[in-house]
């Protein structure tokens, strides 16, 4: 097997996988602008193996768009929840035929649809099906590392127990939201429970890579909660929006006219991958993001807000950007 991860040089930076958020589109962005260190990690949006596995086939089409990825994002691990270890192992091996560089398994989203299910978050009250899970994943995929995601624990924290649990399945590695399921992102993220998993990590003496996740603004503050905690890495998650070049150690994109014109090249990028599957409105997160912190940003949120095509974009972008050169 080729565990991209054993080679990360540590401490490492991952961007987090964020439904509707860190699509095909959003990646490449990223992945351009967030150059030359980049996420050590990328991770596509969650993608649902029942779905992929039952579902006809337009349904499935529209799933492996979720699977879409360019060359630029290595290394790219394919996120999937299931409560079911038959097609985690089918979707595994449909991520290894694909050529991605590792399998995640969400354990940790709070989604009640999902939650129904058996998955997600509600994986953490069924600790032996979600070892199960890891060792069918390793099954389809014998090739790749199989990682986990998720969090301290569901109504209340039980790491002591429940991290223990994952680590006898010895996946490559757990990023650990440090929060519980009821906390959602109410509370302040306990990073010193992640100082503790790392704990019970050694005791273990488990090979495991362990990656903390949870209020992390910037790369400074990474590399503090990452020497703070002795965290193998560190994801970031909110603080990518509006900021592609989160990862770039760079402020020369922080200037209103470049920001704009990169908020421009994500909604064409946006519009040609995924426009005929996905709801323009997706785009309009990212634009509260990008417009912030300016002179007239306000306004021009409102203009962007009332678009429903790139070329709407392009239009409201050149106008504001007359005004202000």
């Amino acid at each position: 097997m080729k565990n991209f991860w054993a080679d990360l040089p540590k401490p490492f930076f991952v961007l987090a996988p964020l439904a509707n958020v860190t699509d095909a589109a959003f990646r490449r962005v990223i992945a351009k602008y967030s150059k030359p260190t980049g996420p050590a990690v990328m991770y596509t949006e969650f993608v649902s193996a029942d779905g992929l596995c039952l579902a006809g086939e337009e349904g499935k089409q529209k799933l492996m768009r979720d699977l879409l990825f360019s060359e630029a994002e290595r290394p790219i691990v394919a996120q999937f929840f299931t409560s079911i270890p038959e097609h985690m192992e089918k979707v595994a091996a449909l991520a290894q035929s694909l050529g991605f560089d590792g399998v995640d398994i969400n354990m940790g989203c709070p989604d009640k649809s999902i939650e129904k299910q058996g998955a997600g978050a509600k994986l953490i009250l069924t600790p032996a099906l979600a070892q199960e899970l890891i060792i069918a994943a390793k099954r389809g995929a014998p090739n790749l590392p199989i990682s986990v995601k998720t969090r301290l624990g569901y109504n209340k924290d039980i790491l002591e127990e429940w991290l223990p649990a994952l680590l006898l399945a010895e996946p490559a590695a757990i990023a650990l939201h440090a929060r519980t399921r009821k906390e959602m992102s109410k509370v302040d993220a306990h990073w010193d429970r992640v100082e503790r998993a790392v704990e019970i990590r050694n005791e273990m003496k488990s090979k495991t890579l362990i990656i903390g996740n949870g209020d992390i603004k910037d790369l400074d503050e990474a590399k503090k909660k990452a020497e703070e905690s002795g965290a193998d890495g560190v994801m970031l998650g909110r603080a990518i929006f509006g900021k592609p070049w989160l990862f770039s150690y760079s402020a020369e994109y922080e200037n209103v006219s470049t920001r704009l014109k990169i908020l421009l090249e994500h909604t064409k990028l946006f519009e040609e991958l995924l426009g005929d599957i996905k709801s323009f409105a997706i785009m309009k997160k990212h634009f509260k993001a990008y417009a912030e912190g300016f002179d007239g940003a306000k306004e021009l949120r409102v203009q962007l807000m009332e678009t429903n095509s790139a070329m709407e974009v392009e239009e409201v972008i050149g106008r504001f950007l007359k005004g202000i050169l």
